[in-house]
């Protein structure tokens, strides 16, 4: 015999796969925005960190001098990203409020990788610009993976 829960649907077995399927098909899609949203980020970025090149931003590092290339924007932006969502997908299995959660932890994690450029000892226009790159990935990411948990969970 099964038992009616409050939505009308038989508690059982049956009722139990199509939760754990349903969750599964949430999650997946959550990653796939996160994968399109990384893929945005990281174009977003080494675009705004060639424009800042061209516009005369060396990008080096006092530390060996050495300067950035265009790639390791790309990268680190991209991994950083794939960390978000993947931080996105953990607060949706395991959160009540995922999305409020979610901003709360990316936008503190974002104002924490504010502060390497600021202690790397690199020119004011260089500093200035790792700033301003820190914060593209993060406009990109943030609202697009809490936009997408507002739509998963509510």
């Amino acid at each position: 015999m099964n038992s009616v829960n409050d939505s009308g649907f038989a508690a059982g077995p049956a009722s139990a796969r199509t939760s754990s399927t349903h969750r599964q098909l949430r999650l997946r899609g959550l990653a796939g925005t996160g994968f399109i949203a990384t893929l945005a980020a990281m174009v977003a970025t080494t675009l705004a960190a060639g424009l800042a090149r061209a516009a005369g931003i060396d990008f080096e590092v006092p530390d060996g001098g050495e300067t950035i290339p265009l790639s390791g924007f790309a990268v680190v932006s991209g991994f950083f990203s794939v960390v978000g969502t993947a931080i996105a997908v953990a607060l949706v299995r395991w959160s009540a409020r995922p999305a409020e959660r979610f901003v709360w932890t990316a936008v503190s994690l974002t104002a924490i990788s504010l502060v390497p450029p600021l202690l790397s000892g690199a020119d004011t226009a260089t500093t200035t610009a790792l700033i301003g790159l820190h914060l593209v990935p993060a406009a990109v990411m943030i609202p697009t993976l809490a936009r997408s948990l507002h739509t998963r969970t509510g």
